[in-house]
């Protein structure tokens, strides 16, 4: 089949797109509060025509289409982050407000609005007579900006849906993604004695302890390993806490919080021996250790893992980036972009931990995420949803 009729197919879907993206900006869906908008998404599902849709114990649906052997997950996560000051917002947050053929919100770029081009693309596969022997399998996950990879962890291994291939929809301009640095959050410790602050002396400070390998930190930082493609590993002291009986009193405890970007061939277990092994932490006998992450899904599931977020890279000339390039191509009308993204996905999970491929091509730009101008051209849903069913023809 002419691929190329997918363009022609998905402008009749234009005015529907338009409305199903309003009313997801419309309705607030931060993390572990995403129910209502899951059930706003199957109703889509239901009336685009999926063949299944299955929402699972954590809250993420998941929609499909066909029953063939090779299983193609398209990933969007739909919960977003606050909203900060409101009165910083030119434009209300969750009014779906559409001017100049762009819709405007939260979570507009990153990254629910992905979910109209992924139902969208379905569409057209059914409309078109695309299916094959493959599974598409539309996934909207919870709780990615609290705990990136979760949600599909729990759909790979707890509820047994496990793909051969994944495309992410977070936002990239409509170029094609192919790896990113992974991350850790870590936290280091240091104990002290209390004292009357009258004599100092008769104590043992835990933030002077502190003050001496923040310094050590940010003088590693330059040192950290580089990628040619990836770019260089960072960390950055975030946060500081000290315990103390009064602000006349010498503090006995203190605690910072390390944001860890990691670049390729950097781990879990040499971040941590990096700061162990800096003379402070050692003189100071500092504890080092990784945070771990606790909360409850909107279903009333619990769930946790460590913050240790995988790095991961897929080889330029790897089928899946080949076929998200010829994808791109049906979409754009050109060869697209094939970069890497400079934050984290869902994909320190399905390539970080489990070796699946993955790819990202997803609408809008990651400049306005988490920002009060964050946007998405209607433009790039329709192209997008192109891509999603048009991958699936390559692979």
């Amino acid at each position: 089949m002419d691929l190329n009729k997918l363009n022609t197919a998905v402008s009749k879907h234009r005015k529907d797109m338009i409305a199903f993206a309003r009313d997801l900006i419309r309705i607030p869906s931060f993390s572990m509060q995403e129910g209502s908008l899951v059930t706003r998404i199957k109703k889509e599902m239901i009336k685009v025509g999926f063949d299944k849709i299955k929402i699972d114990a954590m809250g993420n649906i998941i929609g499909f289409i066909g029953h063939g052997k090779k299983k193609i997950m398209i990933d969007a996560h739909i919960d977003t982050v606050g909203i900060g000051d409101k009165t910083a917002w030119k434009i209300d947050p969750f009014g779906g407000v559409f001017k100049n053929d762009t819709i405007y919100g939260r979570g507009a770029t990153d990254q629910k609005l992905s979910m109209v081009s992924m139902v969208y693309g379905g569409k057209l596969i059914k409309e078109l007579g695309l299916e094959g022997d493959y599974t598409y399998m539309a996934v909207g996950s919870v709780m990615e900006e609290d705990c990136d990879g979760l949600p599909l962890l729990h759909i790979i291994n707890k509820e047994k849906i496990k793909p051969d291939f994944v495309v992410l929809t977070e936002p990239t301009n409509l170029a094609v993604y192919r790896g990113h640095r992974g991350r850790m959050e870590m936290k280091v410790v240091t104990k002290g004695r209390s004292c009357h602050a009258s004599a100092p002396e008769r104590g043992d400070n835990a933030v002077v302890k502190m003050s001496a390998i923040i310094e050590q930190i940010t003088a590693l930082n330059p040192k950290l390993r580089k990628d040619k493609f990836l770019g260089k590993g960072t960390v950055v002291v975030t946060s500081v806490e000290c315990k103390t009986p009064s602000l006349n009193a010498v503090p006995d405890e203190c605690t910072i919080y390390l944001d860890r970007r990691l670049t390729l061939g950097e781990t879990l277990k040499s971040s941590v021996e990096e700061i162990k092994r800096l003379p402070a932490v050692k003189k100071a006998g500092a504890k080092v250790e990784v945070l771990y992450y606790d909360a409850m899904a909107w279903t009333g599931l619990k769930v946790g893992q460590e913050k240790y977020f995988p790095t991961w890279v897929l080889p330029e000339n790897h089928k899946l980036v080949q076929a998200g390039v010829k994808a791109g191509i049906v979409a754009l009308g050109k060869k697209p972009v094939v970069d890497k993204w400079v934050f984290s996905t869902n994909g320190v999970a399905t390539a970080g931990r489990l070796n699946i491929p993955t790819i990202g091509f997803g609408p809008s730009n990651e400049i306005y995420a988490h920002t009060v101008n964050e946007n998405m051209p209607v433009d790039h849903l329709v192209k997008s949803a192109v891509f999603y069913a048009a991958i699936t023809q390559y692979l």
